[in-house]
């Protein structure tokens, strides 16, 4: 079974660091194209916004093909899309190769998530697919510093040529490793498959999602440029940073797991409090170093400690329905958080407010999170009988938990 993950980590490993390294390139990538930083940020955005919209329906069009050969056919994609990218004259053909990379990133992303489950079987596929998710933690704490670290040297070009090499092995691992599984769709079809939006509570678990996840990208995503202008750190110092950076995004995401087990909505209202609290802190310090230093720790480790909780949720929300589609969704929701995230902080920077005040933007958004949360939380903790009363009785499906240790 080693072998098989193996190959599947590292194509989200080659996901994750093309998404994430493209935050870290955008002073370069800026005056390197002759356009402004917030133009620079779009190309966050467009990635971002190609998996939302484009994610899902190439996640339903593809969902009765075997996954093997889609897996491939997909990193082959990718390989593309980052080869353009390397050569792009300007930037509309780098807008392009971005489009096209983020035409097949959460299909990929979900086919791994369902391939590695498969391959461990049902007594083991917890484990394999936490190892999955490693891939992503990897990506924020080597991926992206490595990237920058190529592109101080040799220019951003470099990283993207590296993201190509990465995705290339990647390929040519899952084609000798991972065996064809059969493809198949939801037992009654794509119809069955969208049937589940229609559920409030995935609306709600998705919505927040989107709201709390926003606000923590909407600082994230002109991080670097406000580590260099406001704090005052060299470029490499930074990169050092974007490495803590991923340590406290690893130790948020095993915090976020262990608060998720034990009181799922309440943690979650808990960490979006925490982070609200938090950037407004951040941006007041910014200006100091060793403080910057610990508010981007502080930051990392509660941002991500929000990703296992709001998964949980998604996925207890759809609970034995369609769960290519809810894993779609799910990083559909996460693609549409970063999207707003980017576009947010862009509009702030035009408007003259400075980096600070992204900071400060962000936390607008989190602290809407946290309302919804708490909304979700309260009315859980309500007795039974009044959720009956205030709610149309509706039956789950055979074979799905309708309430848990997770919801």
């Amino acid at each position: 079974m080693q072998a098989p993950l193996f190959a599947l980590v590292l194509s989200v490993f080659g996901l994750g660091t093309a998404e994430s390294v493209i935050a870290g390139l955008l002073p370069q990538l800026a005056t390197d194209l002759d356009v402004s930083l917030s133009q620079a940020g779009l190309l966050v955005s467009a990635y971002a916004l190609t998996i939302v919209i484009g994610g899902p329906a190439v996640t339903l069009a593809t969902s009765r093909l075997p996954r093997k050969p889609l897996l491939v056919g997909l990193l082959a994609l990718f390989v593309a899309g980052n080869v353009v990218a390397a050569l792009a004259p300007g930037y509309g053909v780098l807008m392009t190769a971005r489009v096209v990379t983020g035409l097949g990133h959460c299909t990929l992303f979900a086919l791994a998530l369902i391939t590695a489950a498969e391959i461990a079987g049902p007594e083991k596929s917890g484990s394999a697919v936490a190892r999955i998710i490693i891939g992503v933690n990897l990506a924020t704490i080597v991926g992206v510093p490595m990237g920058l670290l190529l592109a101080q040297h040799w220019g951003w070009r470099a990283t993207f040529w590296g993201v190509t090499v990465l995705t290339l092995a990647a390929l040519v691992a899952t084609a000798v490793l991972v065996p064809a599984t059969p493809g198949g769709g939801g037992s009654g079809g794509v119809a069955a498959e969208l049937t589940v939006l229609r559920d409030r509570r995935v609306q709600v678990a998705l919505l927040l999602t989107v709201v709390g996840l926003a606000g923590g990208y909407t600082a994230f995503t002109f991080l670097t440029p406000l580590l260099e202008r406001v704090s005052g750190f060299e470029p490499r110092q930074v990169t050092v940073l974007l490495f803590v950076f991923g340590l406290g995004s690893l130790a948020g995401g095993v915090l976020g797991g262990r608060l998720a087990d034990r009181a799922l909505m309440g943690s979650l209202t808990a960490l979006l409090a925490g982070l609200t609290l938090a950037l407004p802190v951040f941006a007041a310090l910014a200006g100091h170093r060793i403080a910057a230093v610990a508010a981007v720790a502080v930051f990392s480790i509660l941002f991500f400690a929000l990703n296992p909780g709001l998964g949980a949720r998604v996925l207890n929300s759809v609970s034995g329905r369609a769960p290519t589609l809810a894993v779609s969704m799910s990083i559909a929701s996460v693609q549409t958080a970063i999207a707003l995230g980017a576009w947010l902080g862009g509009q702030v920077l035009d408007l003259g407010f400075g980096l600070r005040s992204v900071l400060l933007a962000g936390a607008v958004l989190t602290c809407v999170g946290c309302a919804i949360a708490w909304a979700e939380w309260r009315a859980e903790r309500r007795p039974a009988g009044r959720r009956r009363q205030s709610a149309p009785r509706t039956e789950a499906p055979a074979g799905t938990v309708a309430s848990g240790p997770l919801g």
